[in-house]
């Protein structure tokens, strides 16, 4: 009997023994006897420059906790033309870091770079990647983009939501009020986060997740599938591995993946059979309601109920993702700068009639410093550093070099956007740059200038940028509206991090009594401009702000578990 156990065990202990050697003989052939990593000599070969590379892990020593700087950096000493290719693993990835490559991408040869790599986790969460974010490019992927963009996400569905977004701001006005009123402190991060779950709730489903705890497992579900899909997984690297299970790599990441899936499933049947079991006659198609609306084109489409609980959760976490990201990131920038602040209060409360408690979509298309700011923040702090990955369908030559089918492509569009060649004073946040006589007063984020890509371009370029935007829109011109915001007594702009992780706000709130506001006065290029205190002082606005919000950045920023984060980092779209 040992024997023949002995025997049994025989393959495997080889195979163990055998496998890391012909990996390191498969690597030492393709990156020493045909990859060559010089520069002059991969302009021979027609393959990007990259840099030396190790056996079995290629480069990803190189790459550290913000994957997002590591890749600017070694672009800067090892690429050229804004190309670099890396071995991620197994993974060739083509790194792209200026606006001339990202154009050669998304858009000189978008039909060649329009598919999403496969994902084992994508594919158990999100029903065998049938959503629109990681699904592959391919007939599914046109009809679900064609039903969410025409039926879901179109202008005219995004404007019968203002009535939702209205009294969601309206709530939040109200909060930081009561906070206010006995100088309590208020976590703004935590406020503007459950802000954008509440309203995505509302567009998905037209009320709240409150019932049965179903908000607070949303929101467990939000950061624990972002992590699986965002963090750093072995299966990214190694999908081969991954795929025929060599040790615990597959059982550990799909257990974990099966986990979170089935959670979806409870939560996302429960409130699909809510509305399924309405009168069909009574779906509420008009309004916006996003369940209601493909259950009425459900028949039309072909959909399943896997199929529209995919999209349904590319829907909730593509908005929650920009909306909250751009609101603390855009509050954060605006508190360092007290001349910023007064401008924009200035622009806000100038437009607003007196007696008008709450602004409005209206009001907001004649604040073009606002939308500046948004801009610029975005510029700066792109909702996913990275953008999902896009994957090479066929071998295709960019300026000269050959990518070869398979390949990876990681747009960095954080570098791009601090790009100094394509910006002045890349680095500093300057609205201003934006509008009247700014350098770059045409630019926008629409996909057709890649100097600027927060939300993509081409095939694959972020459907839900209107409702995102004119959310953001609303939600900061309201807070600028109501209530004075500066830094803590002893807090200065260079204690505040800035780091792109998760950042964090804290407002410390109290009521606002004459006499007591900001001494020092925000100044506009000219030096001219009035603060709230002296216009209040002078009659000239009826004050609407009944709060003065010290707002500070809290908390060291950090990685999410497990990065780096490579291909998944993620952009919903």
């Amino acid at each position: 009997m040992a024997g023949l156990v002995m025997l049994e065990m025989l393959p495997r202990a080889w195979f163990l023994f055998l496998f890391p050697l012909f990996l390191l003989f498969r690597y030492y052939y393709c990156f020493t006897v045909n990859g060559k990593t010089g520069k002059g000599q991969q302009r021979e070969s027609r393959l990007p420059p990259s840099p030396p590379v190790l056996p079995i892990i290629g480069h990803l020593h190189l790459v550290g906790s913000l994957p997002h700087v590591s890749l600017r950096d070694l672009a800067a000493r090892h690429g050229c033309d804004g190309l670099m290719l890396l071995r991620l693993g197994a993974v060739p990835a083509l790194v792209v870091s200026s606006p001339r490559a990202a154009e050669a991408v998304l858009r000189t040869h978008d039909h060649v770079f329009a598919s999403r790599p496969r994902s084992m986790v994508a594919d158990i969460i999100l029903y065998g990647s049938s959503d629109i974010a990681f699904a592959p490019y391919g007939e599914h992927w046109r009809q679900a983009k064609k039903l969410l963009t025409n039926h879901v996400l179109s202008v005219k569905k995004v404007e019968s939501l203002r009535t939702v977004a209205m009294e969601e701001v309206s709530m939040v006005m109200a909060k930081i009020n009561e906070a206010a009123a006995v100088g309590g402190v208020m976590d703004m991060s935590k406020l503007l986060k459950s802000f954008t779950c509440d309203i995505a709730c509302r567009i998905v489903s037209g009320e709240y997740f409150l019932k049965e705890g179903r908000r607070k497992l949303f929101q467990e579900l939000t950061s624990e599938t972002s992590h699986l899909l965002g963090g750093f997984n072995m299966e990214k690297f190694y999908p081969t591995l991954a795929r025929v299970g060599v040790g615990l790599l597959k059982k550990n990441i799909s257990a974990k993946a099966e986990r979170v899936k089935n959670r979806w499933d409870d939560l996302l049947d429960k409130v699909i059979d809510d509305h399924d079991s309405k009168d069909k006659s009574m779906l509420d198609y008009n309004c916006g309601n996003f369940i209601d609306i493909l259950l009425s084109i459900q028949m039309e489409y072909g959909l399943t109920r896997e199929h529209m609980k995919a999209l349904l959760i590319d829907v909730l976490f593509g908005s929650i993702e920009t909306m909250s990201n751009t609101l603390e990131f855009t509050l954060a920038e605006i508190v360092r700068s007290p001349r910023l602040i007064g401008k924009l209060q200035e622009e806000v409360r100038s437009i607003i009639p007196k007696g008008q408690e709450l602004v409005s979509e209206a009001d907001i298309n004649k604040m073009a410093y606002l939308r500046a700011v948004i801009k610029e923040s975005l510029r700066l702090h792109p909702v996913a550093p990275l953008l999902a990955p896009h994957l090479a369908m066929a071998d295709c030559n960019i300026d000269g070099y050959m990518v070869p089918a398979k390949t990876h492509v990681l747009i960095n569009v954080w570098a791009i956007g601090r790009d100094s060649s394509c910006w002045e004073d890349a680095e500093e946040f300057i609205p201003e740059r934006f509008i009247d006589e700014g350098s770059d007063v045409g630019v926008n984020f629409k996909g057709n200038d890649f100097q600027l890509l927060p939300f993509g371009a081409g095939r694959r370029m972020c459907p839900g940028i209107n409702l995102g935007i004119a959310t953001v829109e609303l939600m900061l011109a309201n807070l600028m509206h109501h209530f004075d915001w500066e830094l803590p007594l002893g807090v200065e702009r260079k204690d505040i991090n800035m780091t792109e992780s998760e950042p964090r706000v804290t407002a410390t709130l109290s009521r606002a009594e004459e006499g007591s506001r900001r001494e020092a006065e925000a100044q506009d290029g000219q030096g001219n401009a009035k603060t709230k205190d002296t216009k209040e002082r002078e009659g000239e606005v009826d004050s609407p702000g009944k709060a003065l919000a010290e707002a500070a950045s809290a908390a060291p920023a950090r990685a999410l578990p497990g990065q780096p984060a490579l291909p998944g980092q993620l952009a919903r779209c």
